[in-house]
């Protein structure tokens, strides 16, 4: 067999032995309290491992985003009814968009630093002086 096709398939065997999923734990409070990969080489293999041995509830995440809004993160809230995980908000002003929190108003795009104020409810300009 061709060197370059048996390493293609050395290669693709080798992908489907490391499916892995992600999974977060979240508390009583819908808190994520911890993040973990499992091996998910069969249906359901990781999370009836973390069942199994760890308890607790887990929800699987997406290191690339592609469910539940985002990667879940120790600290960020699981939304049952949005099926979302969602950052902690900021600063009391600002309001939720999806996993995301949005300043009232945006920040400018002019190059520059900004950093939110939220006494004076404004983006305020800092750097290097």
């Amino acid at each position: 067999m061709d060197t370059h096709i048996t390493n293609l398939l050395q290669a693709a065997h080798l992908r489907e032995r490391l499916k892995m999923s992600h999974f977060a734990e979240i508390d009583e409070n819908n808190l994520v309290i911890r993040v973990l990969v499992a091996d998910n080489t069969m249906p359901n293999e990781g999370y009836d491992w973390l069942i199994d041995n760890l308890g607790g509830t887990w929800i699987q995440t997406s290191y690339n985003s592609k469910i539940r809004g985002t990667y879940a993160g120790i600290g960020m809230t699981y939304n049952q009814t949005e099926d979302i995980f969602i950052t902690p908000q900021p600063y009391p002003s600002w309001t939720r968009s999806g996993s995301f929190w949005n300043a009232p108003t945006p920040m400018p795009d002019d190059g520059k630093r900004y950093l939110w104020n939220e006494a004076e409810l404004k983006w305020q300009e800092y750097g290097i002086a």
